[in-house]
């Protein structure tokens, strides 16, 4: 909702700086977002005159002008604008001026060889509403070398509040005024709206066929205008808000749209036939807009009509046909109540958006409908002339009475601070309640523009956010002896963690459809009766997931398709095994293709990896870390342990014993890629996060220490030859189990196949780190744990010192 400070003043009476007013807006609840001020944005541009404008040599659509800028010698500016020409006073940009709606800063530039000193701006450029094609066109008394904002009287600030939807009253610019009074920011202005006596009858008569669709309907014909242009302070509020002015029958509905909230609709009565039925609309009819877009409706469409057909979109917008132009002398004005829910859901069936709609389908003040009229009908008689009718009404134009019984003791205990009774029979009734009683519990009768009151907590909020909700003391809950339980249960923990650990390795999260089609579900274990849909809402969802991975697959497929192979994508969800609660699981998956790898994402001339099975397993593997599994309990096994989705001989599954599998890792098979339609090679990981063992509740009696030895580490190489079937973790955990205090760490550094080794052996290479703690250890001493090395990786794998 945007509103100049003038405009603004036009109901509010005050003295606050525009600083005071802004923050006083967003403490009551009416957040600022934002404060424009286009004298000080426009303040470069000024006004100049166009001297000469002869064809430019090099382009058919240039032309080369002399301007009078007023600073001395004439500029030389190339143009391309259709109407530059000798004589014109337009707007001027001078070198080094920034240009605000194209984000760029005019410099002296050559255009076709012909150099260019500054710049003729459109009002677009200006972020003013565009009115004409081409160049800013001023009147010719317009005083050349003189500031264009001061000129235009743009030195009015534009405040923009971010409306939250239950304060359909503050949609207008008095309901943002009354509340600024009723907060001590000055004084409401009243605005009496004395009723226009109608010269004769109104020819056109209305019928509601439903009125749950139209609860009232006000209307007036007002004979005899003369539409022109609107006055010149009409025209700067509209143009303050972004608005284009259009003639002052349109200008005057728009202008009450933004000053009242009350939207209004002005019929040509030339064009209109017969009488006017408000009604729904007929499949197939169709309507063109103002917008000069086609609308097709069905009878969910609210519409008013004539004889001959639609007219008007209820509450949204007008037709076309019946518009008033420069031509039109006789106006119906029309002031309505319209049901919010329907024109929400036609507005977001017809895909429009106008202001109008923005008001009606937040409730607008049902009071209001027929002062709403008379004050329209004021200003057309203002500014338009004219003879007016009688005003015809159908349906209430009052809305229902609502009356609150509220015990001024709800303040405290809802909001736990003390406003005695006075203050708040003040507080409410600036912002227009009525309050009787005085003792403890009195009656508080809701004006009809404040629909989102409807019980006792919302006459504590309105009297909290005047007072001021940084008065509302600082309570702290009430802990007790035991901690405060955690809010989020461990899976939920775990979901988090893992997306955050994917993500920091360069992974996309992706969200699928839990379902996936039967062939897919039966490669990947589904499939069963009880997972398939009842009612699957298309043919290839007809069965629960039992893996994320078919739907990251063909999600990475399809970016393959479109020329982005080099990706890596994950997600954290839901998978089914079986249709009861245990069966049900949380898992995090992903996939790698192309050049995605752990190393770096897409090719580059430093290298580039493709991703490989390593890369899963690193990824899976920081998953478990980040979910809290005990990660030297993992271990990782081959054969028949394996899906039949993923290539036996590149991939892994991931178990703390056998009984408790907690993922796999690698390349998916060929096979799995050919039924899936998906291009090779493809890393892929899962892991069941439900399936990881929760961590200790409580602490135990050994305290954890932070060791810091204050001796060298010493690092010590081994080579051992064994069998190819032989796992290197065998071979890291064998070294580990030597000295737990002592060696800190093993790590494989090789692994050769080829000459000098046996066909059917492999060297793996590992370096072991030594960690002394009370002393530094002696040569006798490092060979003698090195000794104790190479027999326990001996007697746990049969591997031989390599010579």
């Amino acid at each position: 909702m945007k509103f100049s400070l003038s405009w603004l003043k036009d109901h509010l009476d005050t003295d606050e700086s525009l600083e005071r007013l802004a923050d006083k807006l967003t403490m009551i609840g009416l957040e600022v977002e934002g404060i424009e001020d286009k004298a000080k944005l426009l303040k470069p541009f000024s006004i100049a005159q166009i001297i000469s404008a002869e064809q430019h040599p090099n382009a058919d659509r240039l032309r080369v002008c002399k301007v009078d800028t007023g600073a001395g010698e004439p500029l030389q500016v190339v143009c391309g604008a259709p109407n530059a020409r000798a004589g014109l006073k337009t707007v001027f940009a001078a070198p080094g001026t920034y240009i605000p709606a194209k984000d760029f800063t005019i410099s002296v530039g050559t255009i076709r060889g012909v150099e260019s000193q500054g710049m003729m701006c459109s009002a677009g450029e200006l972020a003013l509403p565009d009115g004409i094609d081409g160049i800013i066109e001023l009147p010719a008394d317009a005083p050349v070398g003189v500031s264009y904002a001061e000129w235009a009287k743009l030195g009015d600030p534009v405040l923009d509040i971010n409306l939250t939807p239950n304060r359909q009253d503050c949609a207008g610019v008095r309901g943002i005024a009354r509340d600024l009074a009723a907060a001590d920011m000055g004084r409401l202005i009243d605005h009496a709206i004395k009723p226009i006596r109608g010269e004769f009858p109104c020819p056109v008569k209305v019928a509601v066929e439903d009125d749950k669709l139209c609860p009232g309907f006000a209307m007036r014909l007002v004979r005899g205008v003369k539409n022109g242009p609107s006055p010149e302070w009409l025209q700067q509020r509209l143009t303050s808000i972004g608005l284009r002015p259009i003639n002052a029958l349109v200008d005057i509905t728009n202008y009450l749209t933004f000053d009242r909230s009350r939207p209004l609709h002005v019929f040509d009565a030339a064009k209109v036939k017969g009488d006017l039925t408000v009604r729904a609309a007929r499949d197939g009819e169709t309507l063109l807009a103002l917008d000069g877009k086609t609308y097709t409706l069905d009878p969910k469409v609210c519409v008013i009509a004539d004889e001959t057909g639609v007219e008007s979109l209820a509450g949204i917008m007008g037709g076309e046909a019946s518009g008033c132009s420069a031509e039109t002398t006789d106006v119906l004005i029309e002031s309505a109540l319209w049901n919010e829910i329907n024109i929400a859901q036609t507005g977001r069936r017809l895909g429009i958006n106008s202001d109008a709609r923005y008001r009606f389908e937040r409730g607008v003040d049902p009071a209001f409908m027929v002062p709403g009229l008379e004050l329209a009908t004021k200003l057309v008689l203002e500014f338009c002339g004219g003879t007016p009718s009688e005003i015809v009404v159908v349906g209430n134009p009052f809305g229902d009475d609502r009356l609150i019984d509220f015990p001024l003791a709800e303040v405290k205990r809802l909001a736990g601070i003390d406003v005695a009774l006075p203050e708040a029979r003040r507080i409410l009734s600036r912002l227009g309640f009525m309050v009787a009683g005085s003792g403890q519990t009195v009656k508080v009768a809701i004006p009809s523009w404040r629909s989102d009151v409807h019980g006792k907590a919302d006459l504590v909020e309105e009297i909290v956010r005047i007072v001021g909700v940084d008065k509302v003391p600082l309570t702290p809950f009430e802990r007790g002896e035991n901690p405060r339980k955690p809010v989020l249960t461990p899976i939920q923990l775990r979901t988090r963690r893992a997306k955050r650990a994917l993500a920091a390795r360069g992974l996309v999260e992706a969200v699928n459809w839990s379902f996936i089609s039967k062939p897919q579900a039966a490669l990947f274990g589904g499939g069963q009766p009880e997972l398939a849909l009842a009612n699957p809402i298309a043919s290839d969802l007809s069965d629960m997931r039992p893996s994320l991975l078919p739907g990251l697959i063909a999600a990475a497929q399809a970016n393959a398709d479109r020329g982005n192979s080099d990706l890596a994508l994950f997600e954290v969800g839901q998978v089914f095994k079986g249709d009861q609660p245990q069966d049900q699981f949380v898992a995090a998956s992903g996939v790698r293709h192309g050049f995605a790898s752990s190393k770096g994402l897409g090719r580059h001339w430093s290298g580039a990896a493709p991703a490989d099975a390593f890369d899963a397993k690193a990824d899976a593997f920081a998953v478990l870390a980040a979910a809290g599994c005990p990660m030297q309990a993992l271990q990782i096994v081959t054969g028949k342990a394996l899906p039949g989705w993923l290539h036996p001989g590149r991939s892994g599954a991931i178990q703390i014993g056998p009984q408790n599998v907690l993922g796999y890792f690698g390349e998916l098979h060929p096979r799995a890629l050919e039924a899936l339609h998906a291009d090779g090679p493809l890393l892929a990981f899962e892991v069941i996060l439900d399936r990881i063992p929760e961590g200790k509740q409580k602490a135990t009696r050994a305290k954890p220490t932070l060791e810091l030895s204050a001796f060298h580490p010493v690092s010590r190489d081994f080579a051992f030859i064994v069998d190819r079937s032989v796992r290197a973790g065998d071979i890291v955990r064998a070294a580990q189990g030597v000295d737990k205090k002592l060696i800190t760490g093993v790590a494989v550094f090789d692994v050769y196949e080829g000459k000098g080794i046996d066909e059917a052996k492999k060297s793996v290479g590992i370096a072991v780190t030594i960690q002394p703690r009370d002393k530094t250890l002696t040569d006798q001493e490092i060979d003698a744990i090195g000794g104790k090395i190479v027999a326990e990786v001996t007697k746990k794998t049969g591997g031989v010192l390599r010579g």
